[in-house]
């Protein structure tokens, strides 16, 4: 079912893409958005995974240089049954994630330090299990297409005063109007379809990311120190990439809290609410949605209501949104000199 709503989706877009092309230059330029549009998912499906990557300038981690981050990744991956991604880190204080790549053979992951210095190794395992939820549901291939053919769409729409205006009506022939309907109606409607299917991928992922690791609070908590902090600690490599801020967990930009038609993500209350009912779902359920992976409820299950100055789960002393992250005694090698490595995974 996800498949054929992902091809109905592509379809959707493509078909949008060639109409804003015949109202521009009618059946040449259909065609020749028809060929773009082609152009456009051949090279995102192959590239797409790259360009992102370089936009945040992620450096590829492994067991040598990021050994708990890799360490919870590769344990995450092995429970969700799916290959070892590529690891990356990004050099940002806000703490973020997003995965990448078209397919779980060619996948890759990536975290900011900001994420591993103020989350909990339990919020991290969180994190990181609902990337690979993303992985898993291929969501990764079809949000990136739909985001190119979004913004072409919205690029032929800002073309189509200067080629509609100098065009007859045998080319264009919606005169005018059509030069208006794709300045303004196609694009906004291909935004609309981008927020959509980004808000409604989240929730899934949410959800999934919650069994592959068997604790949602792990994820609700994350969350809600993710949104707090992102509010408050710029992000300079998303505000010059606006167009891949729906790939991140909590949306890394200014603005777009509500969950509304022209939002990127969920609201994140809603999120950690579903996640609390799936968890008190699991408990009162006998065999647990999280089959052999699920651990004993924590005592609170309310991550807003925590100390700042603790893990929600007990344990080691971790850091809160407000707090500056603790200092390592002995940095070990890394990308920058630091030690952007992590807590250790919740399993070792």
């Amino acid at each position: 079912m996800n498949t054929l709503r992902t091809a109905m989706l592509l379809a959707a877009m493509t078909a949008l893409f060639m109409g804003v092309g015949y109202l521009v230059g009618g059946s040449g330029g259909m065609m020749i958005a028809f060929l773009i549009a082609a152009a456009t998912n051949l090279f995102s499906y192959w590239n797409a995974d790259k360009m992102v990557l370089a936009m945040h300038r992620a450096v590829e981690v492994d067991e040598r240089n990021a050994p708990e981050y890799h360490a919870i990744v590769r344990e995450l991956a092995s429970r969700a049954g799916l290959p070892m991604p590529r690891v990356y880190l990004i050099d940002n204080a806000q703490p973020n994630a997003f995965a990448t790549g078209r397919n779980p053979e060619n996948a890759a992951v990536a975290a900011t330090t900001g994420l591993l210095q103020r989350l909990s190794r339990e919020e991290v395992a969180g994190v990181m299990a609902h990337e690979l939820a993303h992985v898993q549901n291929r969501d990764t291939l079809t949000m990136t297409i739909v985001a190119t053919l979004a913004g072409a769409i919205s690029m032929l729409g800002n073309f189509a005063l200067f080629f509609g205006g100098n065009r007859d009506n045998n080319n264009n022939p919606l005169g005018f109007v059509g030069v208006l309907v794709a300045m303004i109606v196609a694009p906004f409607a291909a935004m609309i379809v981008q927020m959509a299917v980004s808000r409604t991928r989240e929730y899934a992922a949410d959800r999934r990311g919650a069994e592959i690791c068997g604790r949602p609070l792990w994820l609700a908590s994350a969350l809600d120190k993710i949104a707090r902090s992102a509010e408050r600690i710029h992000n300079p490599d998303a505000e010059r990439n606006p167009a891949t801020a729906h790939l991140f967990i909590i949306n890394p930009l200014s603005g777009e809290r509500m969950d509304n038609l022209f939002s990127t993500h969920p609201d994140t209350g809603n999120r950690i609410a579903a996640l609390q009912a799936m968890d008190a779902e699991w408990g009162s359920s006998s065999g647990g949605g999280g089959g052999s992976a699920r651990q004993p409820a924590p005592r609170n299950t309310d991550p807003r209501s925590e100390p700042q100055d603790a893990g929600p789960w007990g344990g080691r002393s971790q850091a809160g949104p407000r707090a500056e992250p603790p200092a390592e005694p002995q940095p070990k090698p890394n990308p920058w000199g630091r030690n952007p490595t992590g807590p250790k995974g919740p399993w070792s």
